[in-house]
C-alpha cells in the first residue's frame, strides 16, 4: 500500500481502457516512424531490405526514446495523485508508463525483424513476375 492508503492493484476498468487505447496509438506511431523511414531509403538511396531498416532503427532512435520519455515523465503525477480519483488515475497511469516502456522495446527490436521478414517475402513474391515480363 501506498502512504495515502491507495491498494496498487490494477484491473481492467474503464480507465486502463483509455489507457490501452492511448498506449496503441502512441506505440503505432514509433513502428510507423521506422516503416515509413526504412521505405524513403529503400526508395530513395537503394538502399537492400536489411540496411534501410537498420539505419532507420538508428536515425529513429532518439525520436522514439524522446517521446517515450516524455510521456512516461508526463504521466508520473498521475502514478503520485492523491485525493479524489486517484485511484483511476493511477490504474491509467501505470498502463501507459509500463506500456510505453515495454512497448518502446518491441518497436526497437521487434518491429526492425518483422520489417525484414515482411519486406523480403513481398520482394521475393515480386521478382518471378518481374523476371517473366
Amino acid at each position: 500500500m501506498f502512504e495515502h492508503g491507495l491498494d496498487i492493484s490494477v484491473t481492467m476498468n474503464i480507465y486502463t481502457q483509455i489507457g490501452l487505447v492511448t498506449l496503441i496509438g502512441l506505440i503505432t506511431k514509433h513502428g510507423i516512424l521506422i516503416v515509413e523511414f526504412a521505405n524513403q531509403l529503400r526508395r530513395e538511396q537503394g538502399l537492400d531490405i536489411r540496411e534501410a531498416v537498420e539505419e532507420a532503427a538508428a536515425l529513429r532512435l532518439r525520436p522514439v526514446l524522446m517521446t517515450t520519455g516524455a510521456t512516461v515523465l508526463g504521466i508520473v503525477p498521475l502514478l503520485l495523485a492523491s485525493g479524489a480519483g486517484a485511484v483511476s488515475r493511477f490504474n491509467i497511469g501505470v498502463v501507459i508508463a509500463s506500456g510505453m516502456m515495454i512497448g518502446t522495446l518491441f518497436t526497437l527490436f521487434v518491429v526492425p525483424v518483422i520489417y525484414t521478414l515482411l519486406a523480403s517475402k513481398k520482394a521475393h513474391n515480386r521478382k518471378p513476375a518481374t523476371q517473366a515480363q
